[in-house]
């Protein structure tokens, strides 16, 4: 409850508009009178995307959106955990959710049945944006300089340690400087207080070191080199190479810059949220796309045929129905599907069977402990351990 209160009295906000005559198809789909949702903070393009879906809620529907600004994983769950809010445009944050590690291997959180509905992957990489003024060529240049961590958001600092990764560099060769918020991280970048941040190259906070005195740089990570994309995977097994080729810097459809990516944002629900609740959302999202595709960078990349198959976390049957009905799912996704689910509940029975025991009191302990239990528990289902 401490964290959702700030977030609601600072960063609530209603998206106003005048309601359209209803089409035949917007017919079909009934949102309720307000739909609340969360997002990365203001500025950032996950927030943007969600502000221009919101207005489509708006002028399509007639539905009021409150969009809840956060600057790190747990705060932008929390609204939807509490059920104040009905979908979060999250990160790769929705993977440590549902896998119960870092900020979520505490007592309070554990493995979230955390499941999708629609996400984006567009022209924008995801990647370690650069103070060009530092010198940087390549990553390895990145070597004893200093990157910008955000704290309780093991989205952000995983990603960075990911891409850290690709030039066989660990958080041990580079300098940590932790910020409060994502947003205050990048105002750090721009007034020298780091020298790197984890970042998609068409956030609004890297427009804003593009045309700083510091200037915006994007390094490459080459397709050809194997042996980083595989160190990056270690770190981040989300990651897949990207031609990007919009955002930030130096982009240009015909010159794209080779990185990583993953869906971002996220729409994000609870497998306990009713199907037809989800199913309504997803729909009206797919129903209302034109509304809003060309009003946020990165928007138009929540196309339903432009959907990740086969992802590291599942999609809710509410959305299952939704991507049935526009010829968007495959039996194959099903059977992913169905085994990612299943892999919720080993992580969900792990967590019950500790927790009801005596586990330790001391913070460090507890997680240490779980962790040494998740491990266990997946092992014997025979499931894949990234984290140790």
């Amino acid at each position: 409850m401490e964290l959702l209160n700030p977030i609601m009295k600072l960063a609530a906000m209603a998206l106003a508009g005048t309601a359209v005559a209803m089409s035949p198809a917007a017919a079909q789909v009934k949102l309720p009178s307000s739909v609340t949702m969360t997002a990365y903070d203001t500025g950032t393009s996950g927030f943007n995307i969600t502000v221009a879906v919101g207005k489509m809620f708006k002028d399509k529907y007639g539905t009021d959106a409150r969009v809840l600004p956060a600057g790190n994983d747990v705060a932008r769950l929390q609204p939807l955990r509490l059920g104040r809010a009905s979908i979060s445009a999250m990160g790769v944050g929705v993977y440590f959710a549902q896998e119960g590690v870092f900020e979520f291997a505490t007592r309070e959180w554990g493995p979230q049945a955390i499941q999708i509905t629609l996400s984006s992957i567009d022209c924008n990489g995801l990647s370690l944006a650069v103070a060009a003024d530092t010198g940087v060529k390549t990553y390895a240049d990145l070597k004893g300089k200093r990157i910008g961590f955000v704290v309780g958001s093991p989205a952000l600092n995983q990603n960075a340690l990911a891409v850290l990764a690709f030039a066989n560099l660990t958080a041990k060769d580079v300098k940590i400087v932790e910020f409060a918020g994502n947003n205050a991280m990048w105002k750090g970048l721009v007034n020298n207080d780091t020298d790197a941040v984890f970042g998609s190259t068409i956030s609004g906070p890297a427009k804003e070191l593009q045309t700083s005195p510091r200037g915006i740089t994007w390094p490459a990570m080459p397709f050809a080199d194997k042996a980083g994309w595989e160190r990056v995977r270690k770190v981040g097994p989300y990651f897949t190479e990207h031609d990007a080729t919009c955002g930030a810097g130096e982009f240009a459809k015909d010159k794209p810059i080779q990185m990583g990516t993953y869906p971002y944002p996220i729409y994000s629900v609870y497998g306990s949220q009713s199907e037809d609740e989800v199913y309504t959302l997803t729909k009206a999202m797919i129903d209302g796309y034109d509304g809003y595709k060309d009003n946020a960078p990165g928007a138009s990349g929540l196309a339903v045929k432009a959907q990740v198959k086969n992802w590291a976390v599942p999609t809710h049957k509410g959305a299952v129905k939704a991507l049935k009905e526009a010829g968007a799912w495959s039996d194959d996704q099903d059977k992913h599907n169905n085994a990612l689910l299943k892999r919720q509940e080993v992580l969900a029975a792990a967590w019950n069977g500790y927790t009801k025991g005596s586990p330790a009191s001391d913070p460090a302990k507890f997680t240490e402990e779980w962790m040494a239990v998740r491990k266990a528990a997946l092992a014997k289902a025979g499931m894949i351990n990234t984290f140790e």
